[in-house]
């Protein structure tokens, strides 16, 4: 097949790398400068499978800023473009996708899409009637940040909401270059699909919920969260994994597809899905308190990023914390040695880690690392397993 993939974050590099092992691929950008790093064989995401997959010779991907020439490329065009969570307008933000669409019909007006980027419930049908045309086809993603080819290479499934001859020539396209054998195929309708999306994060966002609210249910109650989670992990039922506390959910997923679900939820009785949403609320003035309560003059935050060996910072809980430390009039100093400016959010950025341990009286960390062990009096954390 030959297959252009349009936007080259985690969700697009993975799957043009992973294409590239038996397809032709062309991987587009609009970023001029990330198409030139790529075709240095340089990634600017964090992902050692990534990396390993730019240093080999055997794959057919072309990287490209050149956006005719990907569209005429193709049998398929993959979107894997951002789509924001807009909470003035309780709705993904699926501009981009539209975009991608509306230029590349007016390129062939028999182009046929697969959309990676996660939408709202009902989407796919509605760009169908909007744009007139059949060939669009929703397939969802479910890989972690960091570990993004990786998932692609071992998939827990593969959906494709199409269930036709060409949902099954698409899904047999991906599981002919993962490396699981047998890999689950699920073939659905397409609104079935964006569901099994939303519902598949909110469920994961439930459970971090869930750990977090018994870690402080036993830090309030001087009780150990270890044994308890060990205790209650035991249940073949809940299992052992996932259960690590922290100081929220956050990350390019899970906040706004829980939020997105909520949304779908208009007019449908539910309590679960606004409880998960409040939970992670409430959950980051637990911490904030926490920290407030120590009386500190200075709080240090040791990293922005969502988690161990992560290169994100959108909406990850700490910045939550941040804001909420801040409005007590706490100064609040940040050590993250991938931030190149002098201030985040009008905190001070220290860039010598000695310096940033010698003045913060309380060192908050989401995650506890080696480099903070000749501190530890003074750090604060919830990680209680040492794993995300």
């Amino acid at each position: 097949m030959k297959v252009s993939v349009f936007g080259l974050g985690y969700v697009g590099l993975a799957n043009a790398l992973l294409l590239g092992q038996n397809e032709e691929v062309m991987a587009y950008d609009i970023v001029k400068e990330k198409v030139k790093m790529l075709q240095n064989r340089q990634s600017s995401l964090v992902d050692t499978k990534i990396e390993e997959f730019l240093a080999r010779d055997d794959l057919n991907v072309e990287y490209t800023s050149n956006f005719e020439k990907a569209v005429k490329f193709a049998d398929y065009l993959v979107i894997a473009t951002p789509t924001d969570y807009d909470e003035k307008q309780n709705y993904f933000n699926t501009s981009t996708v539209e975009d991608v669409i509306t230029k590349a019909l007016e390129i062939r007006s028999d182009a046929t899409f697969i959309i990676k980027s996660t939408v709202p419930v009902g989407y796919t049908l509605d760009a169908k009637a909007k744009f007139g045309t059949d060939n669009i086809v929703f397939s969802p993603e479910f890989l972690r940040e960091g570990k993004a080819l990786y998932d692609n290479l071992y998939p827990s499934r593969i959906i494709v909401g199409e269930d036709s001859e060409c949902g099954r020539e698409i899904a047999d396209m991906f599981k002919e270059n993962v490396y699981k054998e047998n890999a689950e195929v699920l073939l659905t309708h397409p609104t079935e699909a964006e569901a099994i999306k939303l519902f598949s994060n909110t469920y994961l966002a439930m459970r971090v919920a869930y750990f977090n609210e018994l870690d402080t249910y036993a830090e309030s109650r001087g009780l150990d969260t270890k044994e308890i989670i060990e205790g209650v992990s035991l249940d073949p039922r809940i299992g052992s994994h996932y259960n690590n506390p922290s100081f929220g959910y956050g990350g390019y997923c899970l906040p706004k597809d829980t939020k997105q679900l909520l949304a779908n939820y208009t007019e449908v009785p539910q309590n679960i899905m606004t409880a998960v949403v409040d939970a992670n609320r409430t959950r980051k003035d637990f911490v904030a308190n926490q920290i407030i309560a120590k009386d500190p003059e200075v709080v240090g935050i040791y990293r922005l990023t969502m988690k161990t060996n992560s290169d994100n910072f959108r909406q990850s809980a700490i910045q939550g914390i941040m804001k909420r430390i801040k409005a007590k009039g706490i100064e609040v100093v940040v050590f993250e040695p991938s931030l190149g400016e002098e201030a985040f959010f009008n905190s001070r950025v220290i860039k010598d880690f000695e310096e940033f341990k010698t003045i913060s009286d309380v060192i908050v960390s989401n995650r506890m690392e080696e480099e903070l062990f000749n501190v530890r009096e003074k750090v604060y954390t919830r990680d209680i397993f040492g794993k995300n």
